[in-house]
């Protein structure tokens, strides 16, 4: 099970690291993306931790 768990994280690694070499702009679009959808999370906890103590 490890074993394969290291197999998987490689691959997810690679292919990565070929969708930045291959195509910065569109790998930065998608980090970008993330990054909206985090902050977009962050920002509604937020506004329920708030909630709850109004």
């Amino acid at each position: 099970m490890v074993q394969t768990k290291k197999i998987a994280l490689y691959a997810v690694i690679v292919f990565v690291l070929y969708t930045i070499i291959t195509s910065p702009a569109r790998a930065a679009d998608l980090v970008q993306i993330g990054f909206e959808g985090i902050s977009s999370a962050a920002q509604s906890v937020g506004d329920f931790m708030t909630e709850l103590v109004n």
